[in-house]
């Protein structure tokens, strides 16, 4: 009785110690434009990046192995300054999220972070802890992870990776003695510090609304009845996504995710649907984001 009472408990453990990892993020790390260093520093840095970011439970809350969320961050070096350790680069971060009963992956985070610059030396370990941002190179990928695991909760349940994304918003307010770009308020409307603050500011919830109809009710339903998903992310988009840029015309949200959701977007509605559906949601996308017009004009065939 107690041995099999042991057993059960050692593999729950063995569970939870397995399958605790909320990411599966793939790095690569373009040196092209760097001549005359030895590649190892390039593989080391990619391989560490990826067992920090891998092998870390983020959360307290359990995902199954195929319930990680698949990121891709892809760093391209613009510059390496050896004596100094310091990588100038130029980082692409991609989360997916897959829809349920059907073999598609969608995006749910797409961006650019034109300053994603620090320090490494070959073999460094990397060691992080959230009450103390003294390294940047942590404090980058820990914002990145927090910010795709709260997107991803966020599209599960209405707000739910509020505290997920609160501690996202601390790390950005620990790290601004770190002497790095891209941690102020007002030093740039793109920056790291704007993309969080934007999440979490009062009048960007509808926003954050958007995640859950757009996903949950909208993607995720359209497999089972195709035009039930398609009205649930018409609402979505009428509701969630004008009120959230009539509340803050300024923040860049919603364009940013028009600009990677357009492909998609444009599938959805193309040859589906009646007229009045497809040019109220041509009206909605081309006056937040006019620049993909080319999409916008798809929804209208």
């Amino acid at each position: 009785m107690i041995r099999n009472t042991c057993l059960t408990i050692l593999a729950l453990l063995a569970v939870l110690g397995v399958h605790a990892q909320e990411l599966q993020v793939k790095v690569s790390v373009n040196h092209s434009q760097i001549q005359g260093t030895d590649n190892s520093v390039f593989e080391n840095l990619q391989q560490t990046i990826e067992q920090f970011m891998n092998e870390r439970a983020w959360t307290d809350l359990q995902f199954q192995k195929n319930e990680r969320i698949q990121c891709n961050l892809n760093l391209t070096v613009n510059k390496y300054l050896r004596d100094e350790n310091r990588f100038e680069c130029t980082a692409l971060i991609q989360a997916n999220r897959p829809v349920f009963n059907a073999a598609y992956n969608t995006t749910l985070y797409n961006n650019r972070d034109a300053n994603f610059n620090f320090v490494f030396q070959q073999f460094d370990q990397l060691s992080f802890a959230e009450e103390n941002i003294d390294n940047q190179l942590t404090a980058l990928l820990a914002y990145y992870a927090l910010l795709m695991i709260g997107l991803d909760l966020d599209s599960f349940a209405p707000m739910g990776g509020t505290d997920v994304l609160q501690r996202c918003l601390v790390l950005v307010n620990n790290a601004q003695n770190l002497g790095f770009t891209g941690w102020k308020s007002f030093e740039d409307n793109r920056n790291r510090f704007a993309v969080i603050n934007d999440y979490m500011d009062e009048g960007m919830k509808p926003f954050r609304q958007l995640q859950y109809d757009y996903y949950r009710k909208g993607l995720d339903e359209m497999t089972n009845n195709a035009e039930r998903g398609r009205t649930e992310i018409s609402a979505a988009l009428e509701n969630d996504l004008k009120q959230a840029h009539e509340n803050k015309p300024l923040s860049l949200l919603p364009q940013t995710w028009t600009d990677y959701k357009k492909d998609e977007l444009a599938n959805i509605y193309k040859g589906k649907g009646t007229q009045k559906e497809k040019q109220r949601i041509y009206d909605i996308l081309m006056g937040l984001n006019a620049s993909q017009n080319n999409s916008w004009e798809a929804i209208k065939q």
